[in-house]
């Protein structure tokens, strides 16, 4: 059994998944680079048969490997999901990489993978069919995805870090992040439920848990977080925090908390009073089918657009390496 300090360094935040629209889906694996002249739309490129006969069993492989990761840590399913949202396998070395787990876990699904096909499957490609079961294997929706990204062939540090927005982004930059990914409102509140998984760093509530105790409007929830993310010399980033009390599970008691006024980041309490956001969280924490039925939308839209397919990219040979 983990403690929470071992769950610690999950860190699912919305502000990961935030960067991962800013920069591109699946980070720089296989995404194109903003000032691509590709065409932005390659969803219509993918396949739900592109490994038909080139790689059929991809899918057992993956789902089968998941599964005995998640036996010996459910925790990891924040992990998985964190690295399709903000993929730092070239960019390790970057400070905005801070605790991302299960890295080596994708090299070794490719292992895998490309001993019985070798050469044909995308680390990209691997990546989403490991977030998707990692949703699904937590009690969250199962989801059919389309195949074929490619993965790409050079790495942009500078970019990936310049792209980040700040922690304390408010509603309307949000919904025009993902508006630009083709979301409606209801998908941009549900693709933030993946914030149901995981704990976020005390870092990133510093401009709620940081104010004066006195303040006379301070919220309880408020000084529970001053006093879980004690702020001051000594702080450091592995302080850290649940999304909401149900950690290792995706259900819908990330929308029930926020709600109840006990939204982790600013973006989480700022859409539970937001009058274009506020009415979709409540239906949100009212109807668990509803959520998963958006989410899933919303999951299909974010790793299907803008993707490298064809001959834009490459296979690689290794997913934390260019070839």
């Amino acid at each position: 059994m983990r403690t929470k300090m071992e769950l610690g360094i999950l860190a699912c935040t919305t502000i990961w998944l935030i960067s991962c629209l800013v920069i591109g889906v699946v980070g720089d694996i296989g995404v194109m680079n903003s000032s691509s002249t590709v065409a932005e739309a390659t969803a219509g490129l993918l396949s739900y048969q592109y490994y038909e006969t080139s790689c059929p069993q991809v899918e057992s492989i993956v789902t089968d490997k998941v599964a005995l990761i998640l036996l010996s840590d459910p925790a990891s399913s924040a992990a998985l999901l964190r690295l399709l949202f903000h993929d730092c396998q070239v960019q390790m070395s970057s400070s905005k990489n801070f605790a991302i787990r299960n890295r080596e876990t994708m090299g070794i699904i490719k292992t895998m993978v490309d001993s019985v096909c070798p050469g044909t499957v995308s680390c990209s490609d691997i990546l989403v069919l490991a977030a998707r079961d990692a949703v699904a294997m937590s009690g969250g929706p199962k989801i059919k995805v389309p195949l074929g990204r490619k993965d790409s062939n050079s790495s942009s540090h500078t970019f990936a870090d310049a792209s980040l927005p700040a922690a304390n982004t408010g509603v309307s930059e949000i919904l025009s992040i993902f508006t630009k990914r083709g979301m409606t409102v209801e998908e941009s509140v549900a693709i933030l439920g993946s914030h149901t998984l995981g704990v976020s760093h005390c870092v990133n509530i510093m401009d709620r848990s940081s104010r004066q105790i006195i303040r006379a409007n301070r919220t309880p929830f408020e000084t529970l977080l001053a006093l879980r993310c004690a702020f001051g010399p000594s702080f450091s980033n592995s302080g850290t925090v649940g999304n909401d009390v149900t950690i290792s599970k995706f259900d819908n008691q990330y929308y029930k908390d926020t709600s109840r006024g006990r939204g982790l980041l600013k973006i989480d309490s700022d859409m539970s009073m937001d009058p274009r956001t506020a009415p979709i969280v409540e239906r949100f924490a009212q109807n668990q089918n509803e959520f998963f039925k958006e989410f899933t939308a919303a999951f299909l839209k974010l790793t299907s657009a803008n993707v490298l397919t064809g001959h834009q990219g490459v296979v690689r040979t290794k997913c934390n390496a260019v070839n």
